[in-house]
Protein backbone atom coordinates (compact mmCIF):
# COMPACT_ATOMS: atom_id res chain seq x y z
CA UNK A 1 0.00 0.00 0.00
CA UNK A 2 0.98 3.75 -1.10
CA UNK A 3 0.94 6.41 1.97
CA UNK A 4 1.41 10.23 1.55
CA UNK A 5 2.56 11.49 4.62
CA UNK A 6 2.37 14.88 6.36
CA UNK A 7 4.96 16.28 8.87
CA UNK A 8 4.30 19.26 11.34
CA UNK A 9 6.04 20.62 13.88
CA UNK A 10 5.60 19.43 17.15
CA UNK A 11 3.89 22.07 19.77
CA UNK A 12 6.07 24.24 21.59
CA UNK A 13 3.71 25.43 24.02
CA UNK A 14 0.68 23.92 25.87
CA UNK A 15 -2.98 24.91 25.56
CA UNK A 16 -5.08 25.79 28.76
CA UNK A 17 -8.63 24.24 29.14
CA UNK A 18 -11.02 23.51 31.87
CA UNK A 19 -9.84 21.51 34.64
CA UNK A 20 -6.25 21.26 33.21
CA UNK A 21 -3.40 22.41 35.95
CA UNK A 22 0.16 22.49 34.84
CA UNK A 23 2.47 23.11 32.19
CA UNK A 24 2.97 19.05 31.55
CA UNK A 25 -1.29 18.52 31.10
CA UNK A 26 -1.63 21.73 29.22
CA UNK A 27 1.07 20.69 26.78
CA UNK A 28 -0.48 17.14 26.73
CA UNK A 29 -3.62 19.01 26.02
CA UNK A 30 -2.30 20.41 23.15
CA UNK A 31 -0.85 17.27 21.84
CA UNK A 32 -4.19 15.55 21.97
CA UNK A 33 -6.11 18.76 20.22
CA UNK A 34 -3.67 18.55 17.21
CA UNK A 35 -3.68 14.60 16.91
CA UNK A 36 -7.53 14.14 17.28
CA UNK A 37 -7.62 17.53 14.94
CA UNK A 38 -5.30 15.57 11.81
CA UNK A 39 -7.05 11.63 12.81
CA UNK A 40 -10.59 13.08 11.98
CA UNK A 41 -9.14 14.29 8.88
CA UNK A 42 -7.54 10.43 8.02
CA UNK A 43 -4.32 10.75 9.35
CA UNK A 44 -2.26 8.32 11.06
CA UNK A 45 0.53 8.93 13.40
CA UNK A 46 4.04 7.20 13.49
CA UNK A 47 6.44 8.88 14.96
CA UNK A 48 8.05 12.08 16.61
CA UNK A 49 11.12 12.96 15.65
CA UNK A 50 14.07 15.77 16.55
CA UNK A 51 16.11 16.80 13.61
CA UNK A 52 18.79 19.76 12.96
CA UNK A 53 18.49 22.51 10.53
CA UNK A 54 20.79 25.14 10.10
CA UNK A 55 19.77 28.65 10.28
CA UNK A 56 20.79 32.34 9.17
CA UNK A 57 22.15 34.66 11.77
CA UNK A 58 23.03 38.45 10.66
CA UNK A 59 24.40 38.61 6.95
CA UNK A 60 26.53 36.17 6.91
CA UNK A 61 26.60 33.59 10.24
CA UNK A 62 24.79 30.33 10.52
CA UNK A 63 23.56 28.54 13.47
CA UNK A 64 22.55 24.44 14.07
CA UNK A 65 18.94 24.57 15.88
CA UNK A 66 16.91 21.23 16.09
CA UNK A 67 13.50 20.70 15.46
CA UNK A 68 10.74 18.59 16.72
CA UNK A 69 8.51 17.31 14.09
CA UNK A 70 5.55 14.82 13.91
CA UNK A 71 4.82 12.33 11.21
CA UNK A 72 1.72 11.17 10.34
CA UNK A 73 0.05 9.02 7.42
CA UNK A 74 -3.00 7.99 5.39
CA UNK A 75 -3.38 5.80 2.29
CA UNK A 76 -2.71 7.71 -0.91
CA UNK A 77 -6.62 8.72 -2.10
CA UNK A 78 -5.98 7.91 -5.95
CA UNK A 79 -4.52 4.26 -4.76
CA UNK A 80 -7.39 3.87 -2.50
CA UNK A 81 -10.63 3.27 -4.57
CA UNK A 82 -10.48 1.67 -7.70
CA UNK A 83 -9.55 4.38 -11.25
CA UNK A 84 -13.18 5.06 -12.77
CA UNK A 85 -13.14 4.99 -16.37
CA UNK A 86 -13.69 8.10 -18.48
CA UNK A 87 -15.51 8.25 -21.86
CA UNK A 88 -13.97 10.14 -24.43
CA UNK A 89 -15.28 13.13 -26.66
CA UNK A 90 -17.33 11.22 -29.44
CA UNK A 91 -14.92 12.75 -32.12
CA UNK A 92 -11.90 10.73 -30.16
CA UNK A 93 -13.21 7.70 -29.47
CA UNK A 94 -12.22 4.49 -30.99
CA UNK A 95 -15.02 2.38 -32.07
CA UNK A 96 -13.43 -1.13 -32.81
CA UNK A 97 -15.54 -4.01 -34.86
CA UNK A 98 -14.91 -6.95 -33.00
CA UNK A 99 -16.03 -10.39 -34.81
CA UNK A 100 -18.54 -12.59 -32.97
CA UNK A 101 -17.00 -16.59 -32.19
CA UNK A 102 -18.07 -18.38 -35.19
CA UNK A 103 -21.09 -20.05 -33.73
CA UNK A 104 -22.94 -16.64 -32.80
CA UNK A 105 -21.65 -15.34 -36.06
CA UNK A 106 -25.19 -15.99 -37.46
CA UNK A 107 -27.18 -14.30 -34.30
CA UNK A 108 -24.81 -11.39 -33.34
CA UNK A 109 -22.97 -10.60 -36.53
CA UNK A 110 -20.12 -8.14 -35.41
CA UNK A 111 -20.13 -6.72 -32.16
CA UNK A 112 -19.11 -2.87 -31.47
CA UNK A 113 -17.18 -1.52 -28.28
CA UNK A 114 -16.56 2.11 -27.49
CA UNK A 115 -12.57 2.74 -26.11
CA UNK A 116 -12.44 4.11 -22.26
CA UNK A 117 -9.64 5.64 -21.13
CA UNK A 118 -8.96 5.06 -16.98
CA UNK A 119 -7.67 7.76 -14.88
CA UNK A 120 -4.60 5.11 -13.81
CA UNK A 121 -3.73 5.01 -17.86
CA UNK A 122 -5.07 1.41 -18.85
CA UNK A 123 -7.85 1.12 -21.50
CA UNK A 124 -11.03 -1.16 -21.60
CA UNK A 125 -13.80 -1.56 -23.70
CA UNK A 126 -17.57 -0.76 -22.90
CA UNK A 127 -21.08 -0.29 -25.04
CA UNK A 128 -20.76 -3.67 -26.34
CA UNK A 129 -23.84 -3.87 -29.20
CA UNK A 130 -24.79 -6.23 -31.66
CA UNK A 131 -25.02 -4.95 -35.59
Amino acid sequence: MNYEYKVVPAPKKGRPGKGIKGTEAKFANELMGLMNELGAEGWEYVRSDTLPCEERVGLTGKTMTYQNILVFRRPQADLARPAQPRHLPAQDAEILAIPAPSEQAGILGVLRARKLMRDDGTTTYSGVAAE
